[in-house]
């Protein structure tokens, strides 16, 4: 047992410390401030990783967590709920700042974290873990991710979700033999989705679908374990379920205004939509008069922005294929909007930018991120454009992860 002084919050939650020879250690579940007691679990050349076995000065920064899965299960969806609201925005912003500087090379005074509408009860999308005995359906713990503990109720889920997942649970005798997982999902006009995934046919989805008779069906989907997603029982939906879209909506609009806004791309200009998924930006971006072309690799996110977006005097161009293989086909752009999964922009995206950038072509980018470190990453290969402002979102409170907003303009 060794006695440690947390001093920080690393990207991920965990609480970061020294141990007595200087070795940086990783604590989950410690705040700024603690002193604790900790065994070291895990021993490398440039770090170790404790576990808490008892907190000698708590530090201010401390609360409460209002989930009672999060101690007693030890659950891993969420990192943070053991600090206060202002602690986890603070440490949001200096995972956002040391980041951008140590990764990227990037000096930029990161504002305080734009807080969401709401920290609870937020979330549209979930998806739960279910043991092979189809007799606990929940998430795992952090500390043991082989282990799913039954969830009675997840307190950043819409409360529409714990609806689903009481039906599920209520029918879990009813769920395919091999299934792995389940995912809960509400679309943008509320429709209600319940995703199967894993398991072999054959499996009648009807006896599952009963479980959620009207006023309020859901549309049930399967991806068994050798094939694709498909609708096989309850309302009809042609809503791409596996399609990207931000869990959070109202704070990802937010983000997505002022994304279009900083671009100030109006009539006469070109913009790309680089990893545009359903078409939420492209359609803001054409509603000022800008020329739009919008890429994204899922062809039913792409086929659903197609159907979602009106004909109108400035039309969006859709393409579906990866971004890196058909910007040649794209008009040049006096902006880009990119806004890429978690592994970033692929190294062909941030060479044809930073040619673009160099040229005079592109004068600003919009990059929307959902991991400090692969947009300092980027950044570093962007070097022909200044990083002029950067903005960071609680996209997901309770958690580590944080939405960040770079602003870049031609240098």
């Amino acid at each position: 047992m060794t006695e440690v002084r947390v001093h920080g919050i690393a990207t991920g939650g965990d609480g970061v410390g020294r141990l007595p020879e200087g070795l940086t250690v990783f604590v989950p579940r410690a705040a700024s401030g603690d002193l604790v007691d900790l065994d070291v679990i895990e021993r490398r050349r440039r770090f170790a990783r404790g576990r808490i076995r008892s907190i000698r000065e708590a530090s201010p920064e401390r609360a409460d967590p209002a989930c009672p899965h999060y101690e007693g299960d030890g659950c891993g969806g969420c990192q943070l709920q053991h600090l206060t609201p202002a602690a986890q925005l603070a440490a949001k912003r200096t995972i956002v700042h040391d980041v951008l500087a140590r990764v990227g090379g990037r000096e930029a005074a990161v504002p305080a974290v734009v807080p969401a509408p709401a920290p609870w009860h937020y979330r549209t999308k979930i998806t739960l873990a279910v043991t092979a005995d189809r007799q606990r359906i929940g998430f795992h713990r952090y500390d043991d991710p082989g282990t799913v503990f039954e969830v009675a109720d997840c307190p950043v889920a819409v409360p529409a979700l714990m609806d689903l997942l009481r039906g599920v649970r209520s029918a879990r005798d009813r769920l395919p033999l091999g299934v792995t997982q389940v995912m809960l999902r509400l679309d943008r006009g509320g429709g209600r989705h319940i995703v199967v995934q894993g398991g072999d046919a054959p499996w009648d989805a009807r006896p599952l679908a009963a479980a959620f008779a009207p006023p309020a069906p859901a549309t049930i989907w399967w991806q068994p374990s050798d094939g694709a997603v498909r609708a096989v029982a309850g309302s009809d939906s042609a809503f791409p379920v596996l399609a990207f879209q931000q869990v959070s909506p109202a704070l990802a609009d937010r983000i997505r205004e002022d994304a279009v806004g900083w671009l100030g791309a109006g009539a006469g200009t070109v913009v790309w939509d680089l990893y545009g998924g359903v078409g939420d930006s492209a359609r803001l971006l054409a509603a000022g008069g800008a020329e739009v072309w919008s890429v994204d690799a899922d062809r039913s996110a792409v086929a659903w922005a197609q159907r979602q977006t009106p004909q109108t005097d400035t039309p969006v161009r859709y393409l579906t294929g990866r971004v890196e293989e058909v910007l040649h086909r794209l008009p040049e752009p006096h902006a880009v909007l990119l806004n890429p999964p978690r592994g970033g922009a692929a190294a062909r995206v941030t060479q044809v930018l930073n040619r673009l950038g160099g040229s005079g072509t592109v004068r600003r980018v919009a990059y929307v991120s959902c991991d400090p470190a692969t947009l300092a990453r980027d950044l570093t290969r962007l070097g022909t454009f200044a990083l002029r402002h950067a903005t960071a979102y609680d996209l997901f409170p309770q958690t580590a992860h944080v939405e960040t907003l770079a602003l870049l303009e031609a240098a």
